[in-house]
């Protein structure tokens, strides 16, 4: 796996990384989107742009710079509906005439247990106003001239995400459910960890997927080793907040300090839904149980 350090490319170069596939990166870096989004063109001739990014008139005018005198945009695919990834999408596609294909809205995809939860807040960096003009299931395949790619529901990150698999390349774009600098956040009720980790089961099965491309970040060259690695630290962290219920009950904020000792401050609001995830997978399970209502304010203990 690279060294994130290692992964700098320039924002707005469109720069060949597989035969048949360039990646441009979007100039909004941040510790939530490393370097920025990736950006895919998967095509020769007919383009599929994966994940137009942020409403960001430079990286626009790159991907439409990026196109050759014989290369047109004929689909686009979102991977899920944060404003790191979907808001250029509509931009797009009324400039190209082209159809924008995704799960279906921000709010799709929720698992009944999230639905339930839905007054915890949350919606960091959603995209409320995402609609795909044509709606993929799980396990449905797009083709285009000289590639296809097919859709597998991946939630967990977010209720609509979406994989797609690309089978002429035994590739798979991961958007931010794998990522190889950082694991993904997971804040409910559009994260839900039951999800991700059933999810990353989905992916581990899949032996035909030899690479991701991931919406952050260098391609992962190892995704069966890095998927385990993902599975790995969701249960360890899981295992540490079960060890400190063992030894009192606590709140979302006084878990999060106790396990996230080396976090850097302004990421602890991540940190505590991420917590917040563990808490409701585990209360769904009857592993712990909250003093009233699952709530980002509940006192939690072992049940």
């Amino acid at each position: 796996m690279p060294k994130p350090a290692q992964f700098n490319p320039k924002p707005g170069v469109a720069e060949m990384i597989a035969p048949g596939l360039r990646r441009i990166l979007a100039p909004n870096p941040s510790p939530m989107t490393f370097r920025g989004t990736n950006t895919y063109l998967l095509g020769t001739r007919e383009i599929a742009v994966i994940d137009p990014g942020p409403p960001d008139q430079a990286h626009l005018t790159a991907i439409l710079d990026a196109l050759e005198a014989h290369q047109r945009i004929s689909h686009i695919f979102v991977t899920h509906s944060h404003i790191d990834h979907s808001p250029l999408a509509m931009v797009l596609a009324q400039l190209t005439d082209t159809k924008v294909h995704g799960f279906g809205p921000s709010k799709a995809g929720r698992s009944p247990v999230m639905q339930s939860l839905s007054d915890l807040g949350g919606g960091e960096g959603i995209d409320e106003t995402f609609m795909p003009d044509v709606t993929l299931v799980h396990g449905m395949t797009v083709h285009g001239a000289g590639w296809s790619l097919k859709a597998l529901h991946t939630p967990g990150h977010m209720g609509n995400h979406l994989c797609y698999a690309w089978p002429e390349s035994s590739a798979l774009f991961s958007g931010d459910l794998v990522m190889g600098w950082a694991t993904s956040m997971v804040s409910p009720p559009d994260g839900d960890l039951t999800a991700f980790m059933a999810s990353l089961d989905l992916l581990a099965s899949r032996s035909e997927d030899q690479v991701y491309y991931p919406g952050h970040g260098a391609p992962i060259k190892d995704p069966a080793h890095r998927v385990g690695e993902l599975a790995a630290h969701r249960k360890s962290r899981e295992g540490q907040i079960l060890d400190a219920l063992q030894k009192h009950p606590g709140y979302v904020p006084d878990l999060t300090a106790a396990i996230y000792t080396d976090v850097d401050p302004a990421l602890l609001p991540a940190a505590e839904r991420n917590v917040l995830a563990h808490l409701i997978d585990l209360a769904a399970r009857n592993v712990v149980k909250a003093d009233g209502n699952v709530a980002r304010d509940a006192r939690f203990s072992l049940a």
